[in-house]
């Protein structure tokens, strides 16, 4: 193994010039590298010397992948390719070597370094990875070759300090050790003392909890030189970190855990820039780097800080270099993300972000003594930095620091309250006392937006931590809450309280006065105002008894005088938010769900301290929810209303939901809407949002309310009084009778903006009929729809480029028209699964499908007239052979059967297999056919054994039949169209 190492090392070095080769000192390269030219070195050190093709970075957020939160690795965008089941239509499917330099975070999810940011020099929530990879094509040998001479020869760094590690094997998942990895370092001339073996957690790597995997190889350097450092290798050392690490991958990961072989090995590299910069340029610390020193200069400058020193650990005393690299961190995350279109929020990687963005916000004001707004003024500073490799940086530059700026004046606000939250929670504590109460964690979490993590650091100043045990339950309860909700189990926790429901009527406990989730105002500046609430307790109940007090951590329901809190009804999802007791606002009742209940609306919440029958509290509605919702269901009328000007008033509402992230309405329709409907809703809709038309609302009797002309209801029992939402038109006006104006007037207890002009924009994103009789229309408002226009004119611009570039080329050759087909189809994908506005959906998918419709007529034409002409070549090198056996050059199966044919229609009498290899995957394509009433051999009989001899598989008929297989070199598939040939001549001498 180590001889055959050595003799292709020796091979490579062969191929590179001797300028490349030459070593002129270590000083020389460590003051000549910028972070810039840094990456394009390695660029196009793959490109240029070892044909690698530039790949650029992906997004971000994950496409198509559940499994991640953020693409965390250069790998992510490629897992089709190592799990085999790649677009044969993409160009994706034809990547063997690919090179970039991929833009990743890490946060959330199982690769987290989000809590680790700041307390050392070299961890980052994102970073860019410079990778190479093969796919299905060079394998060890020629990755860690290819690795080190760029490292010692290319960057010039000393071989002496770099130590490489690899996979120690793992029997308790039948994995042996990767001895051939060690073997090819030692034949690169590395010192055995610098090769270390090392197991799973450190020499296997997985990019999730399911997923490829496979053993890897990392190249650690150390920093200090002039000593034997493989004791400090995977130490956690500072001054001995991994540069790169190459992955083998062989396997994939199951859900149950399982390794799966993947369909072909692979080879997956990661060097992180900002670790490789710190060798490059001389420097014991990320941070020290020219990707950060601009930052942290910022920073400096608009901070009432000192200067940064670099400290660590004790030595940094108030934690003022920890909160340099914390916000230095995570202000380029923050920009990296928002210019890929993730925006801080309450879900998933928005929440992750989130949460960053408010970690950012506490080092900044807290420990820097930073203005507001200083966070975002550092945006510029990243963007000169980052926006030449990644040029998105520069065109959302402006709505990077718009967004920054809003989130960061809701945190603060709420920053102020959670520290008297726990001040006062400490407070109560006895000295000894080593953990914080989870309960309390959980509502600073829940209900004013604390990262965890967040927390753990303001409880370190007091050395103290959570329960984590705590913690975890009550996550596990939260999340099985929200589940239940979801799939109607609120209705069965309704029923199991039905007797406590009795007894406070029995009791003549008054039903709860909800009216005043009603009483919100509309400011000049176009922003609502929602008045603070208060309420007394009347009721208290666990399970199915009725309490006169429950205590912290309880999860119970409460029943109040009066609530400005919405229960869930009419369509419209509860509001959320918490209460605090009266003279005690530091601590937070997280309420869980609102619903009605026989005329209480009752709160569920979980206790965070004593509560009692009689005690007075302050109600606290989440405003941004809140707010969400109103603009969904006031949008919700407005499309029902344009719905039935348009089709007429026939229609009738099915069912509707409105959340904070959109609208699901259904209807009735003997068909789904077209392209021009699609158009005419949109464009009503928008004429009221634009007319900004005021909402009138106003409780009357049923009786009067059903004598307006033009009112909307449906099948449901509606209260007496009940509450008339109206359009533009003052409720006394449609009563009288003198409203000439047709608008929106419906019979809604949900709430609602006070101006149509708050709903921004509504895109419908998904209409299509559920059952017959009844379609269904997904729509968003706001940013959302805005988004969703965008998106659309960006698949619209590329539709129009591709169509430019078929129809410009009016004699393409095959290769040509197969390679538009595959885009044409990842094209197709795009505007399938990309929210855009339907009717712009429906339009490109017409054109799209045209396009593939001619790039198929075209690609059997081109096929056939190949196919011709290479059969006429065949039959003249094999005239009149009872069997035909041979190779031909083609890249498709297709190509190759209809070769067969056209030889098959010549020589009518003939046995004929044909076979394809293809380079440089060594995949072997075969296609044969015989003659009709042929006794000797079927043709599926002849294929399979063909194939399975290749160690592949193969299908057909008696006549036709057609397979794949691999073949390591040209003398196998030799031996293999010798063996084919025999085969079948044999067979006809058994039977004739």
């Amino acid at each position: 193994m180590a001889a055959r190492a050595g003799a292709l090392w020796r091979r490579a070095r062969l191929l590179v010039p001797v300028s490349a080769r030459r070593c002129s000192g270590v000083s020389r390269a460590r003051g000549r590298f910028t972070s810039q030219s840094a990456r394009q070195t390695f660029i196009q050190f793959f490109t240029e010397q070892h044909e690698h093709r530039p790949v650029p970075s992906a997004p971000v957020r994950p496409r198509g992948d559940p499994s991640l939160l953020f693409v965390n690795a250069g790998m992510n965008q490629f897992k089709p390719i190592l799990l085999g089941c790649a677009d044969p239509r993409s160009e994706m499917a034809s990547y063997r070597r690919v090179v970039n330099s991929q833009k990743c975070v890490r946060a959330g999810g199982k690769h987290n370094d989000l809590e680790d940011v700041g307390r050392d020099v070299y961890h980052h929530t994102f970073f860019e990875m410079l990778g190479n990879w093969s796919f299905g094509d060079y394998f060890k040998v020629e990755a860690c070759s290819m690795a080190w001479r760029l490292l010692t020869e290319v960057y010039e760094i000393p071989a002496e300090r770099l130590y490489v590690s690899y996979f120690s094997g793992d029997a308790a998942s039948g994995l042996p050790a990767d001895e051939e990895t060690r073997h090819i370092w030692l034949s690169l001339g590395v010192r055995p003392d610098h090769v270390l073996p090392f197991g799973m957690r450190d020499n296997f790597w997985e990019m999730g909890e399911t997923g490829p995997c496979g053993p890897c190889t990392e190249i650690h350097y150390d920093h200090v030189g002039n000593r034997n450092a493989a004791a400090l290798v995977n130490a956690d050392n500072p001054d001995v970190v991994e540069i790169w690490n190459l992955v083998f991958m062989q396997h994939n990961r199951q859900a149950d855990g399982g390794l799966q072989a993947l369909p072909q090995v692979s080879v997956d590299t990661g060097m992180g820039l900002e670790r490789l910069l710190t060798v490059l340029q001389n420097k014991r610390s990320n941070y020290d780097t020219d990707l950060f020193t601009p930052l942290l200069s910022a920073i400096h400058q608009h901070s009432k800080a000192p200067p940064y020193r670099g400290r660590t650990g004790q030595a940094d005393g108030g934690r003022v270099d920890m909160a340099y690299r914390v916000v230095a961190d995570h202000i380029r995350t923050l920009c990296v993300c928002i210019a890929d279109g993730v925006y801080p929020g309450m879900t998933g990687p928005e929440l992750v972000l989130r949460r960053i963005l408010r970690r950012a916000v506490r080092f900044s004001t807290e420990v820097l003594q930073a203005p507001e707004g200083m966070l975002a003024s550092l945006v510029p500073t990243v963007t000169h930095i980052l926006g030449d490799a990644y040029p998105e940086l520069h065109t959302e530059t402006g709505r990077i620091m718009e967004l920054i700026n809003v989130n960061e004046a809701q945190f603060l606000s709420s920053l102020k309250q959670g520290r008297r939250v726990i001040n006062r929670t400490l407070s109560k504590m006895n000295r000894d006392s080593v953990e914080f109460p989870a309960s309390v964690a959980w509502s600073l979490h829940q209900n004013l937006g604390f990262p965890l993590d967040l927390i753990d650091l303001m409880l370190e100043e007091h050395n103290m931590t959570v329960n984590k045990d705590g913690l975890e339950q009550l996550a596990a309860e939260n999340k099985k809450l929200q589940s239940q909700t979801e799939g109607g189990a609120g209705e069965r926790g309704l029923h199991m309280d039905l007797q406590s429901l009795a007894e406070l009527q029995s009791r003549g406990v008054p039903y709860t006065n909800d009216s005043l989730k009603y009483d919100y105002s509309l400011r000049q500046d176009g922003t609502y105002v929602f008045p603070p609430c208060s309420a007394s307790v009347l009721a208290l109940y666990c399970g199915q008894s009725l309490v006169r007090e429950v205590c912290e951590g309880q999860r119970c329901g409460v029943v109040l005088d009066q609530t400005c809190f919405y229960a869930e009804q009419g369509g419209q999802t509860h509001d959320q938010g918490y209460f605090t007791k009266n003279g005690l606002q530091d601590a937070l009742f997280p309420v869980d769900c609102v619903r009605l209940a026989g005329g209480y609306v009752v709160h569920e919440i979980t206790a965070a301290e004593t509560l009692r029958t009689g005690d007075q509290i302050q109600l606290h509605v989440d405003e941004t929810q809140r707010l969400a919702c109103m603009v969904k269901h006031t949008a919700t009328h407005v499309l029902n209303f344009a719905l039935r000007e348009l089709l007429g008033s026939g229609v009738v509402q099915r069912g509707s939901h409105v959340t904070a992230e959109r609208i699901r309405f259904d209807f009735s329709s003997e068909a789904s809407l077209s392209v021009s409907q699609l158009q005419e809703v949109e464009t009503m809709v928008q004429a009221i949002i634009q007319q900004n038309e005021e909402i009138h609302t106003q409780e009357i009797p049923v009786a009067r309310a059903n004598q307006i002309a033009g009112l909307r209801t449906v099948d449901e029992v509606y209260p007496d009084p009940v509450r008339v939402v109206s359009v533009g038109v003052p409720v006394p006006e449609l009563l009288s009778g003198h409203a000439f104006k047709r608008t929106s007037i419906e019979l809604c207890c949900g709430t609602h903006l006070l101006q149509t002009g708050g709903i921004g924009d509504l895109v419908v994103v998904s209409e299509r009929q559920m059952v017959k009789g009844m379609s269904r229309i997904i729509a968003v408002t706001g940013n959302d729809a805005k988004q969703a226009r965008e998106a659309g004119q960006s698949l619209l611009q590329e539709v129009e480029s591709l169509t430019a570039r078929i129809t410009a080329d009016r004699s393409p050759s095959l290769a040509t028209v197969q390679r538009l087909s595959k885009e044409v189809g990842l094209l197709t994908d795009a505007v399938e699964g990309t929210p855009i506005p339907q009717w712009q959906r429906r339009e490109l998918q017409t054109r799209l499908k045209a396009l593939q419709r001619n790039a198929n007529t075209t690609i059997r034409k081109l096929e056939i007239k190949e196919a011709a002409a290479k059969a006429k070549v065949l039959l003249k090198r094999h005239a009149n052979k009872a069997v035909l056996v041979d190779t031909v050059e083609a890249d498709s199966i297709s190509v190759v059967m209809k070769t067969v044919n056209k030889l098959s229609e010549l020589a009518p009498d003939s046995l004929i297999m044909l076979l394809s290899h293809l380079q440089p995957s060594g995949r072997v394509l075969c296609a044969c056919q015989v003659p009709k009433g042929e006794g000797g051999v079927s043709a599926s009989e002849w294929a399979l054994a063909v194939c399975s001899n290749l160690g592949g598989n193969a299908g057909g008929s008696e006549t036709v039949a057609k397979g794949v297989g691999t073949a390591g070199n040209t003398a196998d598939l030799l031996k293999t169209l010798h063996w084919a040939e025999e085969f079948a001549h044999n067979k006809r001498q058994h039977t004739h």
